[in-house]
């Protein structure tokens, strides 16, 4: 990467280019299925150039850039985590952002990088409802996965159960989200999530899902584990 000179917005493509290893595209490309223009630039080398960018022109960038290959969506979501903004400001690019997700690890690693949600919960709360009713999937999954991210705590859980159980999309990755949450939810609050378990409105897929993803936690007990495993809906293998 070179480190003497200012990176303007329209250098950014050149740069992840000189970034790139081949093999490890063909392994990142395997990830993910239909995602096109995948460089193959590791993590550690996105979030460093993201904080380059970040003392540089972040604004600069976020405008120009267009998020062609994913390593540059991967970027701009970065960008957006690491900037110093007001609350408001940045859920504004937030929302900007969420149609730019097209697959999970975009998503996954776009909430992991947005850590102010600790800080101010409950405007984040509200930010996040109505798009765990949006029509379209990866912003479902978004809210979700920030869901388990931020706000699965002890003192909270009743209405992090009550939220994923409204989520209705029907997009795979939207329901293993949901699942994924309802796994952390369990190991966090296993009494509540119980009980939950036992009244939800979950569709089988999603319910099954959650139980599975449960009994391969290693913070989840043998003896919890063939609990689990016994409440498989009939008819389900």
């Amino acid at each position: 990467m070179p480190n003497d000179k200012w990176i303007v917005p329209e250098e950014i493509c050149a740069v992840l280019e000189t970034l790139a290893e081949p093999d490890y595209q063909k392994f990142a490309s395997s990830l993910l299925p239909g995602v096109p223009e995948v460089l193959g630039v590791r993590l550690p080398r996105l979030r460093k150039l993201a904080k380059r960018i970040v003392r540089e022109d972040w604004r600069g960038f976020l405008k120009q850039s267009k998020g062609r290959s994913f390593e540059e969506k991967m970027l701009r979501g970065m960008v957006i985590g690491y900037a110093p903004s007001t609350l408001e400001e940045r859920l504004a690019y937030v929302e900007a952002f969420l149609p730019e997700i097209d697959n999970w690890s975009t998503c996954d690693s776009f909430c992991s990088g947005l850590k102010f949600a600790r800080e101010e919960p409950e405007r984040v709360w509200e930010f996040l409802r109505p798009y765990l009713r949006s029509q379209e999937e990866f912003t479902v999954r978004f809210a979700v996965v920030m869901l388990l991210f931020y706000f699965v705590q002890p003192d909270g859980i009743g209405r992090v159960l009550r939220a994923l159980d409204g989520v209705k999309h029907e997009g795979y990755y939207a329901r293993m989200a949901v699942a994924w949450a309802l796994s952390v939810c369990y190991t966090v609050c296993p009494a509540e999530t119980m009980a939950y378990f036992k009244t939800c409105a979950l569709d089988d897929f999603t319910f099954h899902k959650a139980l599975q993803k449960i009994t391969e936690s290693r913070q989840v007990g043998a003896a919890e584990k063939a609990v689990i495993r016994a409440m498989k809906r009939k008819g389900q293998k």
